[in-house]
């Protein structure tokens, strides 16, 4: 099994109760984008890839920079862009030039979209570290003490080049209703309180509070997506009100707030919560997916599936049996490959062995998913079924090895990590 970080861990265990499970991780040192989907919306999640770009000391550290994920979402393609930019008040124009560096410079292995900006909906999100410019520290506290943060807006470095960059323009950002996120002593509610120190031009001088962490969206017109074009209406005796075309997605902020309760960072965490209304462009899994008759290590097994339409399979296949309440396609009990376990195959259906010395033998509730290699995701999950227990299972109280045969290696997947 491959590591996965606390992060990953903490979020996995978290999630998993309630339904998700993580389609997959990138990290470049201290940036992480994890990526979860509910389990209905798993087999409609296609194509994912990860990409990530690296902006510190000139491009060979990665302390700085972006990490990303996109993906097809019932065929409208999605993505997810981490960013941690330059600090300090003098360099908002490196920020820009970075964040348009990343923009332009990470690439995907698809025609359909291959730049970050192609995809039809793009989160951007992350420590972006742009500043209140001008105002002085005394106006900032009172602002902030009074609750009066419209007075701060104007003068925000990100709203500044909103109005004057092109590349900026289609992204939105909810209302900054909440304090400035940063910067605060550790395990505190107080902003900076280092005295200022003349001869420390540098460690002893005052932050002066700022929405360094944010979280912006952008939606592609549809004038540009051609999967949306519908044949034009007959012409009728009166013309008709024009009507504004629907949008094939539409993004709706339900919240953005700051979380003044966590204390390890002098920053406080961000988060925002939407809701995504789209016109589904696939309905069918890819794949259809199910267990054989009654299932127990007192015998083998077959896992019967059939693809609904073609897509781009591989011989690194493979269908996993997993845990209901699994947390990512990682958490496998038991794998067989696709194509070397094949023992039956129609125009309709493909059956595919299942050696007993691989099934639990203390039984459960358990499914099945196909994993694409190609595609990076589960594109076909099985119908939850119980597996009897074994006649050899050991009494209870006792801890046997559940599952034998767990010598073979782990399946191809994409990296999680760079």
């Amino acid at each position: 099994m491959t590591f996965d970080d606390p992060w990953s861990s903490f979020f996995m265990d978290t999630l998993a109760p309630l339904g998700y499970i993580k389609l997959t991780s990138i990290r470049m040192q201290g940036l992480l984008l994890l990526v979860f989907a509910q389990h209905c919306h798993v087999p409609f999640v296609r194509d994912i890839q990860a990409s990530y770009t690296r902006t510190g000391i000139y491009g060979y550290w990665g302390n700085k920079g972006g990490v990303s994920v996109r993906m097809s979402f019932y065929g409208h393609l999605i993505c997810f862009l981490n960013c941690h930019l330059p600090a300090h008040m003098e360099y908002a124009s490196q920020r820009l030039d970075d964040f348009e560096h990343i923009l332009e410079t990470q690439e995907f292995e698809t025609e359909t979209a291959p730049r970050i900006l192609d995809h039809k909906v793009l989160f951007w999100f992350g420590d972006l570290n742009f500043r209140i410019a001008d105002h002085g520290m005394h106006f900032l506290r009172e602002a902030i003490s009074n609750k009066r943060f419209h007075l701060l807006w104007e003068k925000d470095q990100l709203n500044m080049a909103k109005k004057k960059e092109a590349f900026l323009k289609d992204f939105q950002e909810g209302p900054l209703r909440f304090k400035p996120t940063y910067k605060y002593d550790l395990h505190s509610d107080n902003y900076d309180s280092r005295e200022q120190r003349t001869w420390l031009s540098f460690h002893g001088k005052k932050r002066k509070p700022a929405w360094t962490d944010r979280i912006l969206w952008r939606v592609k017109g549809d004038a540009h997506d051609a999967s949306d074009q519908e044949a034009e209406p007959e012409q009728e005796a009166e013309p008709a009100e024009p009507k504004e075309p629907e949008p094939s997605v539409r993004v709706t902020l339900e919240s953005y707030a700051s979380h003044m309760s966590y204390g390890i960072s002098d920053h406080k965490p961000v988060t925002g919560t939407f809701s995504l209304e789209l016109k589904k462009l696939h309905t069918n899994p890819l794949v259809i997916i199910q267990a054989e008759g009654e299932w127990s290590a007192d015998w083998d097994a077959l896992v019967t599936y059939s693809t609904q339409e073609p897509f781009p399979s591989s011989t690194w296949d493979w269908i996993g049996l997993y845990k209901v309440g699994f947390r990512s396609h990682m958490d496998y009990v038991t794998y067989m490959w696709v194509k070397d376990d094949e023992v039956s195959c129609t125009d309709e259906v493909i059956q595919v062995y299942v050696s007993r010395d691989e099934i639990p033998v203390l039984g459960g509730e358990f499914l099945l998913c196909y994993f694409s290699s190609n595609l990076k995701s589960i594109i076909g999950v099985s119908p939850p079924f119980q597996i009897s227990r074994s006649m050899s299972a050991p009494q209870e109280g006792v801890t046997p090895e559940s599952v034998n045969g767990m010598d073979k290696p782990d399946p191809l997947v994409s990296p999680d990590e760079f």
